[in-house]
Parts: structure tokens; C-alpha cells; sequence
């Protein structure tokens, strides 16, 4: 079962569980259509939802190409290079191209990158903080779901890795979204009102990061 589009055919990948009352639809990174929808759901009815959400499901598909151009290649920053393997014993930049060695290991990299980086924007953005916060310990690590995440308790704001792939403004959002969190633990208005005293344009950036 697929769906056409823009001459091009995506799969169609029904789950059916006993457990689901509902159906839903999503386009997942593998730009695949998949339909979690109750076991004794008919086809004919899921074909219809389909045909009634076509347009809907086309505007799903836009966005996760477009979440897929933005990562492909290797990011740095917020440019986009094209690898190339090399013999060359560190990593290069040259133009448009980064030229890795065969065995580097790139997270190992960003993450050496990320450590200076990271702590250099956290106290600037610190520095100018319209609040008095207590100063934050500073984490690192790969996450999935979350730019970032603040420990009220114990002060630590941890930032995702993935942020050395973006331009710093993403960056500084970040962090001047987790160091919000040491007032307000919840997302009220009171706390995007803090966020925008420290980023009067932090809703542009928030938005485009749901394209990465």
C-alpha cells in the first residue's frame, strides 16, 4: 500500500494494535506513511482516512524532507559540508568539504569542540541575564527529544550535542530557555516572558528548530 506524490510512491505502514482506540497518522524520518489504528480497524476505512487526510499527509511528507536536508552531509555550526575520507591525520575544512580520517570518530570531535564552545556561550548568555540565577553546571550528551534540559535542584542545565551541527543563535536559545527554567520550572507565560526579555526573537528560532 502506498501513497503517490509528486511522482513519487511513499510506503504506507499499517500497526495494528488492540490497545489503540484511535488512528493516527505521522510521517516518520523514513519518510514512510505509518498508521497506528485498532486491530479490527477494515483497510477500506483506513484507505479512506487516507484519501480524506491526502493533503494533510503531503504537507507531513514537506516537512520531514525538508527535516532531512537539514542533516544531511556533515554540520558544523550551521553549514553544511560534503565528507570526504582522507588520510589526513585530523579533520580539515577546506570550502564546502570536510575531509575526515577513515577511523575519526566525529562525536568524540564535537564533543571536544562542543565543551568550549558550550561553556564559553553559557556565560555570556549568563553575563546578560536579566535575572539573578545561580551560576548552572554545565552537561554534554547526545539526546533524541530534547535540545536541552535544566535540573532545578541541583542547577545543572545539560545541552544536546547535537546543538555544534546548528548555528549559535539555536544555541543561545537553548540556553537562555534551560537558565529560564531556574525561575520557572513550568512553561507559563510568566516563563516565555523571562525568555523573551533575554531573546526578544526566540519564537523564530524555536520554530525553525522543529525543522531540524
Amino acid at each position: 500500500m502506498h501513497l503517490s506524490y509528486q511522482n513519487k510512491d511513499y510506503d504506507i505502514i499499517i500497526e495494528k494494535k488492540k490497545s489503540n482506540r484511535n488512528t493516527y497518522i505521522r510521517v516518520k524520518n523514513d519518510l514512510a506513511i505509518h498508521v497506528t489504528t485498532n486491530y479490527f480497524t477494515p483497510l477500506r476505512s483506513i484507505e479512506k482516512l487516507i484519501e480524506t487526510n491526502y493533503e494533510r499527509i503531503c504537507d507531513m511528507i514537506d516537512f520531514q524532507e525538508k527535516k532531512v536536508r537539514n542533516n544531511m552531509g556533515f554540520l558544523y555550526l550551521g553549514k553544511q559540508y560534503v565528507v570526504v575520507y582522507s588520510d589526513y591525520p585530523e579533520l580539515e575544512f577546506s570550502n564546502n568539504k570536510v575531509y575526515v580520517p577513515h577511523d575519526f570518530d566525529i562525536d568524540k570531535w564535537y564533543k571536544k569542540e562542543a565543551k568550549k564552545l558550550f561553556l564559553e556561550r553559557l556565560n555570556y548568555n549568563y553575563e546578560k541575564f536579566t535575572r539573578k540565577i545561580p551560576y548552572p553546571s554545565l552537561r554534554i550528551r547526545k539526546m533524541t527529544t530534547r535540545w536541552g534540559v535544566c535540573n532545578i535542584r541541583s542547577h545543572v542545565i545539560t545541552l544536546n550535542l547535537e546543538l555544534m551541527k546548528r548555528d549559535i543563535c539555536y544555541l543561545d536559545y537553548v540556553i537562555i530557555h534551560e537558565m529560564s527554567h531556574l525561575i520557572y520550572g513550568d512553561h507559563s507565560k510568566a516563563f516565555w516572558k523571562l525568555v523573551g526579555e533575554n531573546m526578544p526573537d526566540y519564537k523564530k528560532y524555536r520554530d525553525e528548530m522543529k525543522e531540524f
